[in-house]
């Protein structure tokens, strides 16, 4: 039977070294150097046995404390009364004594001590030294730990630089964590029961469900007075809870639980990117939405300036065919031909010219006054949608904060992105060539200098003045100038009705011309003006692409991983289990 749980024992540790591989791959992935360096620890002592890390202030006995728990005859971790940890220590089983220095501030200790077989011990400084890379070492050590032991003074355990250190490893990892009040011996056994429960209270507050705390003198322990030390009781907890066989199976399942940890931090980081994911593509949709409404309503206002230019068009053609009618009278006519050979009034010819001359007078008195109106709204119109967007742009949500834990980079590629955006935005608005379009209406050139150099979104309006100025007078000049050449030389009633159609069909060519071209040049120049707008988010586009690709390959690489490590995660309690029946059989 042991046999074949070792067999299983193994199969789990490679089950859990494959997932934490996945989990460093994952961590890569995401380019967090921290987490990664986290992970990579993990992966490195997961070979290594059950690991106790001891921890507490300055001068709390945590050095007495291990040798006395090792039961050795030398002193392993030196003990004095100045401050004299100032490394790391690592205490390994080795058959042969040996230090190993690893770095300045790391070393391992190898002793042939029988308990050390199944556990390792690792000694820090104290949580409030001076020495700022002590506590950035032993924070290494907190995730791969599989118990912390927390040795506080029996006379004073509530220094509040050892229990901000504990909110670190309870908060942030959740390790599993037991009390030790050291030096019992210095504090009378009233006040060292105050104490002990004031602990037990105080981490309970701190969401220990059920804490243990165990008071002991290493100086009785080393001095031969073990039945008052309060170390038995420690060593029964260890026999309890970690060694007997259990000490490999349960360090697997602590790696698990810091994996699980990790990826359920990464995981929050993920959710969150994608939080601001979906926000900046409601965003991005709330703009084009925008746009097509502004669009649309500028294509409105131009149906509504077009028409209320066929429309003067129409009154001042109504009245100039009504003139012509009259004109062309058998007795009018008469008169013209006998005044054109006196030359005391003009003849008819001469009438007609005028007639076509006033035409196009009075046409276009009528279309820029018209004109000035529509062309007024209009602009407001595109005005609107351009400053519409700006503001959109200055209120986008931000979910993921530049001091993201996971995801600070992409935070601030985001910020970068929507800045260079809106900084691109401002330009686009001062710069009156994103407002003209020089293909269909060339005319722009024209404009006054000062106009053009001017802000974009302030020259809007003269710009389309002069263009549907441009446009209407090209159709009625042309207009004009094809009436005047089907009237002229006619002196006979005979042709009056002809004269007459004639007269109406090209005003109402007129017209029609006047309407198309104007409406498809202004539409053409709205659509132009959203299409430049919307061409300023190209980055943001790219980025919004990328993000889903991203998003959506993380969220599924950490559903497999949490389903493999859930499976192994019961299968460690399986093997526990049955670890505890062949015990009882």
């Amino acid at each position: 039977m042991s046999r074949i749980l070792d067999q299983k024992i193994q199969s789990l540790k490679a089950r859990v070294a494959e997932s934490v591989k996945q989990l460093h791959q994952l961590t890569l992935d995401i380019k967090h150097q921290k987490l990664s360096d986290t992970v990579n620890e993990l992966r490195n002592r997961i070979d290594e046995p059950f690991m106790f890390v001891i921890v507490g202030e300055v001068k709390a006995g945590k050095s007495s404390f291990v040798n006395a728990l090792l039961e050795s005859s030398e002193e392993i971790t030196e003990v004095g009364p100045q401050p004299v940890t100032d490394t790391v220590q690592q205490i390994l089983y080795g058959e042969e004594p040996q230090t190993v220095v690893i770095n300045p501030y790391l070393k391992r200790i190898h002793r042939p001590i029988p308990i050390l077989q199944e556990i390792a011990i690792v000694d820090t400084p104290g949580t409030n030294t001076i020495i700022e890379q002590h506590q950035e070492i032993t924070e290494r050590f907190i995730p791969a730990s599989d118990l912390i032991v927390f040795v506080f003074e029996a006379k004073n355990p509530y220094r509040q630089s050892a229990w901000d250190f504990f909110d670190y490893i309870h908060d942030d990892w959740r390790k599993k964590t037991i009390f030790v009040l050291q030096q019992k011996d210095l504090l009378p056994e009233a006040d060292l029961h105050i104490n002990e429960k004031g602990v037990h209270d105080h981490a309970h507050k701190k969401g220990l469900e059920d804490p243990y705390v165990f008071s002991v003198s290493a100086k009785q322990e080393q001095e031969g007075e073990t039945a008052v030390s309060g170390f038995e009781e420690v060593r029964k907890y260890i026999r309890n809870y970690v060694t007997g066989g259990r000490a490999p199976v349960l360090k697997l399942q602590n790696n698990l639980e810091t994996a699980l940890r990790i990826s359920e931090e990464v995981g929050q980081g993920i959710s969150d990117r994608e939080k601001q994911w979906e926000a900046d593509v409601a965003f991005r949709a709330d703009v084009k939405e925008s746009l097509e409404k502004q669009e649309g309503r500028a294509r409105r206002q131009v149906g509504i300036l077009v028409e209320n230019l066929q429309a003067g068009y129409d009154r001042i053609s109504r009245q100039k065919q009504q003139e012509l009618a009259s004109g062309l009278s058998f007795w009018s006519l008469i008169r013209r031909s006998i005044a054109g050979i006196f030359r005391k009034q003009s003849s008819a010819t001469e009438w007609l010219e005028g007639l076509a001359a006033e035409l196009e007078k009075d046409l276009k008195l009528e279309l820029r006054e018209k004109l000035e109106l529509g062309v007024i709204d209009l602009a407001e119109s595109i005005q609107d949608m351009a400053k519409n967007i700006d503001q959109k742009i200055a209120s986008s949500e931000t979910i993921l904060k530049n001091n993201h834990a996971i995801f600070s980079d992409i935070a601030e590629k985001r910020s970068q992105v929507l800045a260079d955006l809106q900084d691109a935005f401002g330009h686009f608005l001062k710069r009156s060539e994103n407002f003209t379009a020089e293909e269909l209406f060339p005319n722009t050139k024209s404009l006054s200098p000062n106009l053009v150099t001017g802000s974009g979104i302030a020259v809007i309006g003269a710009i389309l003045t002069a263009l549907t100025q441009s446009v209407a007078f090209d159709i009625t000049g042309g207009v004009l100038t094809t009436v005047g050449l089907l009237f002229a030389g006619i002196t006979t009633s005979v042709k009056k009705r002809k004269i007459q159609n004639g007269f109406r069909k090209e005003l109402e060519k007129g017209r029609n011309q006047l309407g198309e071209e104007l409406s498809e040049k202004l539409e053409l120049y709205v659509q132009q003006i959203r299409e430049k707008i919307d061409g300023n988010f190209e980055e943001f586009d790219e980025l919004l692409e990328q993000e889903e690709e991203q998003i959506k390959k993380l969220l599924h690489a950490r559903q497999e991983l949490d389903k493999q490590m859930d499976d192994a995660r019961l299968e460690t309690g399986s093997v526990l289990h049955e670890i505890a029946q062949n015990k009882t059989t």
